[in-house]
């Protein structure tokens, strides 16, 4: 991946709703352009979530998701509702596909209360509108189009396009912290989890940001740190480091100068920082027989050495002194029921989007359970949480 493309995480989600034979699968057709889903007579021939990554003209780069169709029936069905369900809490846009023949039902009335709950943006799509004797006129975010007849399909994309537009947001992952000219050092062990000759989406993410800022971003390794400081003409504004090099880097890393890691910065940028920091110091507090979960936003193969099913029990174990559990979990799974565990530890969730960090985050708020991140527990395992958030010192006053 190179550092032009827009990653899925930072794209806008699109989440196409609606039941069986409602055409919903045909309307996601016309609106890409694509054969993206299987499309047939037979009611509830999508059984899945249907996930492309594209660019949709005259859009932008975006996620479409087609889902299930919300009536299905008996026990696969009601799995096949529950996964569709659960897509709600990845999208910032959704689309409820309405037969115009028959009208709104309640489950129709129910998804929309849905959408509302969770603050999701809608649209209502009445398909099949050619076979409406008089179109009504439309509400606002209303529309009725025909994916047979290709009817209103690139106002339906225009509608889509307002309501994207709408959900932009200027959050930056570390362009706030920094000025045009400053000077930014990025501290990057090489990773036996990365692709060979690749770094990581963290880093490619944070060095785009800094660029576009105008400032510079100087990149070493942990093993340089020290000899590259020493070298450059002047000062650098900010150090941010891979969190498994937080010791060393803090050790390496002048007083004066700010600090702090990439899990950080992706917290914030993605999630609550305030929520996590004070999630951190439930570290103090475990007790034997405590359970930590463990949850990473991506899926990729395990290493002898992998931060988050090796380092990170191994450093909670020997700081806290405890007889611990460790439960695991990765990509889009994440229990709805936290209350075995006495603490959750996220990834930095640079796969995940804004939206899915934030409803995790919620959530484990809802069942009482203490959330913080990788880069926020090693800090405070370290004893440099406090360093660490330099950057942010509204967030001292919580340690």
């Amino acid at each position: 991946m190179g550092l032009n493309d827009t990653v899925s995480a930072e794209r806008i989600h699109i989440g196409f709703f609606g039941l069986r034979n409602s055409g919903k699968s045909s309307l996601v057709n016309a609106v890409t352009g694509q054969q993206l889903s299987l499309v047939s007579n037979i009611r509830g021939t999508t059984t899945d979530p249907v996930q492309k990554t594209m660019e949709l003209l005259p859009l932008g780069p975006v996620v479409i998701i087609d889902t299930p169709g919300i009536d299905d029936e008996g026990t696969l069905g009601e799995m096949r509702i529950q996964r569709a369900l659960r897509v709600l809490n990845t999208i910032d846009i959704a689309v409820l596909v309405v037969d115009a023949v028959e009208g709104l039902k309640d489950a129709h009335r129910e998804l929309l209360r849905q959408f509302n709950e969770k603050k999701i943006s809608y649209i209502i799509a009445f398909n099949k509108a050619d076979l409406l004797k008089e179109i009504p006129d439309s509400a606002p975010n209303t529309i009725y189009v025909s994916a047979l007849k290709g009817t209103n399909i690139y106002e339906l994309k225009e509608l889509i396009g307002r309501l994207m537009k709408a959900e932009e947001n200027d959050k930056h992952i570390a362009a706030d912290l920094i000025s045009p000219g400053d000077l930014t050092v990025l501290v990057v062990p090489i990773d036996s989890a990365a692709p060979k000759g690749r770094l990581i989406l963290p880093q490619q993410q944070t060095i785009r940001d800094i660029l576009e800022s105008g400032a510079t971003a100087v990149v070493c390794r942990e093993t340089e740190l020290k000899e590259t400081l020493a070298s450059l003409g002047k000062r650098p504004k900010l150090v941010i480091t891979d969190s498994q090099a937080f010791g060393q880097v803090s050790n390496d890393t002048p007083e004066d100068i700010l600090l702090t890691s990439f899990s950080i910065l992706f917290v914030r940028y993605k999630g609550d920082l305030a929520t996590a920091v004070k999630g951190a110091a439930v570290l103090d507090r475990l007790q034997d027989g405590d359970t930590v979960l463990i949850s990473e936003g991506c899926t990729h193969h395990r290493q002898c050495d992998d931060i988050g099913t090796v380092k990170l029990p191994a450093w909670i174990r020997a700081y806290t002194k405890k007889d611990l559990s460790f439960a695991f979990t990765s990509g889009r799974e994440f229990p709805e029921d936290l209350s075995p565990y006495a603490l959750v530890i996220h990834c930095g969730a640079c796969m995940l989007n804004e939206r899915e960090m934030q409803y995790r985050t919620a959530h484990a708020a809802a069942q009482g359970v203490p959330i913080t991140n990788y880069g926020v527990a090693i800090a405070h395992i370290h004893g440099i949480l406090k360093r660490s958030l330099s950057p942010f010192p509204e967030l001292c006053s919580l340690l």
